[in-house]
């Protein structure tokens, strides 16, 4: 009976593995692939075309699985194999296909099925992940600067004719998207910039712009590995950055810490919010500004009063502190530099309704060793070096 159970268990998480796979390779080769030259009449009535396609198309999306995947999977086991030293109850990682995505997967996730009762291995559980696959993070990202091709390289991509021709001229990027009537591009998806990447860009040549960089494989799995940690080093409720903090400075504090930063990611999306109800509200019979402004109080309002569970001086503090940071943010500075911003709605909901932002108590707490707390600590830095303000967004 184990024994079958085992293979039933082994079963569903390769196969859930073998379908994420597929679904990265082929969302992904939507951008990595070179697609020069292939029209559609070529693919679909030449065995030549067809062959070039698979060569120049899929081929390059089955390298990006391998990236984005090899990451994820150095991420979960991580978590993984802390488990089991520890001899905590946990599962083997769950990919998520997820083929509607713009990159084939919602990542990937363990099921921890027994308390944790000790904030050592707490500690050791919650690190090891993020750890792991921020060393992959770095072997893809220093390999794909180091082995980055010409400018030219563009070429093989159809649809950026105006582009190349500037590329050719100049020999490098411009400083803006090019469209073709030769005004800034108004759906171009640009990579947010962080403190890591930038500092890593800035020691190699033909560094492709923010709103280009989807097009190289090495450098968009990179990137995408820094974002997934990044957004797992979040200090709050039962995300590795919630486990890390919590065991590096205590419930109390951390309670604190975390209500405070949830504070921080509610004043983010209020200024993606604002702009985004002012568009649905174009073209109604209503004051546009007010207008905006009442609704995203009240949605702003139900939020920090949910996640603070309703405590009346925690959520009406926080609420106020909220609204008066966006007014000032918006009032100081030009509103289009907060495009992307929207991202940060789905994360104040993300904590609210699923990871929550209280981290609960660990049964019983510890002092962590020396090297732990040096790890932690790194692992702290390591967000703020990998966060941005506005990971991906339309121009």
């Amino acid at each position: 009976m184990n024994q079958n159970l085992n293979i039933r268990v082994l079963f569903r998480h390769s196969l859930l593995f073998v379908l994420t796979y597929i679904s990265v390779s082929l969302t992904g080769a939507l951008f990595v692939g070179h697609t020069a030259g292939i029209t559609d009449d070529f693919v679909l009535f030449s065995a030549e075309g067809f062959y070039l396609y698979m060569d120049m198309v899929i081929w390059e999306g089955v390298l990006f699985a391998t990236l984005l995947l090899g990451f994820l999977s150095t991420h979960e086991f991580g978590h993984y194999f802390a488990a089991v030293r520890h001899r905590i109850n946990t599962s083997l990682p769950y990919f998520i296909p997820l083929p509607i995505s713009p990159i084939g997967t919602l990542g990937a996730v363990i099921r921890i099925r027994s308390q944790i009762l000790y904030s050592r291995h707490m500690f050791d559980v919650g690190a090891s992940g993020p750890i792991a696959g921020f060393i992959v993070a770095l072997l893809i990202l220093f390999y794909g600067f180091a082995t980055l091709p010409d400018p030219d390289y563009m070429q093989n991509f159809a649809g950026h004719e105006l582009l190349n021709e500037y590329i050719e001229k100049h020999g490098t990027f411009p400083d803006e998207p090019i469209s073709d009537t030769g005004n800034r591009e108004p759906d171009v998806m640009v990579l947010g910039n962080t403190l890591l990447f930038s500092l890593i860009a800035s020691f190699f040549d033909d560094v492709p712009p923010m709103w280009e960089l989807y097009h190289y494989p090495f450098l968009f799995a990179g990137w995408l590995a820094l974002f997934f940690t990044a957004l797992n080093l979040l200090p709050v409720g039962q995300l590795d950055g919630g486990h890390i903090l919590y065991t590096l400075i205590g419930y109390r504090r951390h309670r604190l810490a975390a209500r405070g930063f949830f504070l921080v990611v509610m004043t983010l999306a209020g200024l993606g919010a604002i702009p985004l109800i002012q568009t649905f509200l174009e073209g109604q019979n209503v004051p546009l500004i007010l207008t905006s402004w009442i609704i995203w109080a009240v949605i702003a309002l139900a939020l920090i009063s949910r996640g603070f569970r309703a405590e009346t001086t925690w959520t009406f503090a926080g609420w106020i502190f909220v609204l008066l940071m966006d007014v000032f943010l918006l009032i100081l500075f030009d509103p289009s530099i907060f495009s992307g911003f929207t991202i940060w709605i789905f994360w104040a909901l993300f904590i609210v309704f699923l990871v929550k932002i209280e981290h609960p108590p660990v049964p019983f707490e510890e002092p962590l060793t020396p090297g732990r707390k040096i790890l932690g600590w790194i692992c702290m830095i390591i967000f703020f070096l990998c966060i941005s303000p506005n990971p991906i967004y339309f121009t």
